[in-house]
């Protein structure tokens, strides 16, 4: 299994003993929002809590044994728009040592420029 579908399969089945090993020790996390940096242990701490975001249409655009980059439509607990979801992720001895996303929020009144 990709690394990748590793960790989507972990997060949505709420596998936080599963992250743990798919996430190295030294991961960073740089999230769209908020100009916040995550560790380890604070993406446990998400993936674990009550207010954890849910995905759908999870797809890995690319993977090789150096980088990933994975899309998804992701609901949050919060009443924030959907949002879809770009990752970029480095990987280190098999596990996922930073990861980097963007995205654009979803919702009934959003258009696409030019439309």
């Amino acid at each position: 299994m990709s690394i990748i579908a590793a960790y989507n399969e972990a997060w949505d089945n709420g596998n936080v003993d599963a992250l743990a090993n798919i996430i190295h020790d030294e991961c960073i996390f740089n999230p769209h929002v908020g100009g916040i940096t995550m560790s380890k242990a604070d993406i446990l701490g998400f993936a674990g809590g009550e207010n954890t975001p849910t995905s759908e249409h999870n797809r890995i655009l690319f993977e090789n044994d150096e980088v990933g980059v994975a899309h998804s439509i992701v609901h949050f607990a919060n009443n924030s728009d959907s949002e879809a979801v770009l990752s970029f992720m480095r990987f280190k001895d098999g596990k996922i040592i930073s990861m980097e996303t963007g995205a654009t929020p979803l919702s009934d009144d959003y258009k696409l420029i030019g439309n």
